[in-house]
């Protein structure tokens, strides 16, 4: 279960959360303990900080964008659920679809979405190539080099006027993998959060037309 002082954390940087998401919230961190005891999807030292490293660090994407009703994401190599759950968490009318290649990790996502009654998530094993189904947005957290995500789930964005893109999580230097995306945004998670481990993490935002 979550600590007091995560959640007092949480609500000093989104301070709009109901009752019920903050009930969510404290929950979470048991349920991937649970689970992770029985299906081992999150390392040990990442078990113990899972507040900052997981679910915090999900969240600096409802830093740089703020989803509208139904809008559609699709959470590419989402592991046990990251960044997708916490994201689905924060925007309860928005529709989440996570996938993973993996079924054990599937498994754990979907499990942990059911009991915190998350009605807006479904989670699928299956590979972004396989897909035919279309999204606004994709996220994903360091899933491999951008370009290489960028090519493997380009096809899955919607056409239209509305707003769309690409969210993705990514830590060190990766300067030159961007150098040919001309409209490509940069946010510094150290900006939102203040705590060391997002001192070389970023948001990397590329609105798709």
């Amino acid at each position: 279960m979550a600590q007091n002082s995560d959640i007092d954390i949480l609500k000093s940087h989104f301070d709009f959360i109901s009752e019920k998401q903050e009930e969510q919230f404290i929950k979470l961190s048991g349920l991937y303990k649970f689970w992770n005891e029985k299906i081992n999807v999150i390392s040990r030292k990442d078990i113990d900080n899972l507040f900052i490293r997981h679910i915090l660090h999900s969240l600096a994407i409802a830093k740089v964008k703020q989803f509208s009703t139904k809008t559609e994401i699709l959470d590419v190599g989402t592991g046990g659920g990251f960044p997708g759950i916490p994201l689905a968490i924060m925007f309860p009318e928005v529709k989440f679809t996570l996938i993973d290649s993996i079924a054990k990790k599937v498994k754990v996502a979907q499990e942990i979405a059911n009991s915190l009654e998350l009605t807006n998530v479904e989670a699928k094993q299956i590979k972004s190539t396989q897909l035919k189904a279309k999204f606004d947005f994709i996220t994903g957290r360091a899933v491999t080099a951008f370009p290489k995500f960028h090519n493997s789930v380009k096809h899955l964005i919607k056409t239209g006027k509305q707003e769309k893109g690409i969210l993705y999580l990514k830590g060190g230097d990766f300067e030159d993998e961007i150098a040919n995306y001309k409209s490509i945004k940069i946010f510094k998670i150290k900006d939102f959060f203040n705590n060391e481990f997002y001192e070389t993490k970023k948001v990397i935002y590329l609105p798709v037309k």
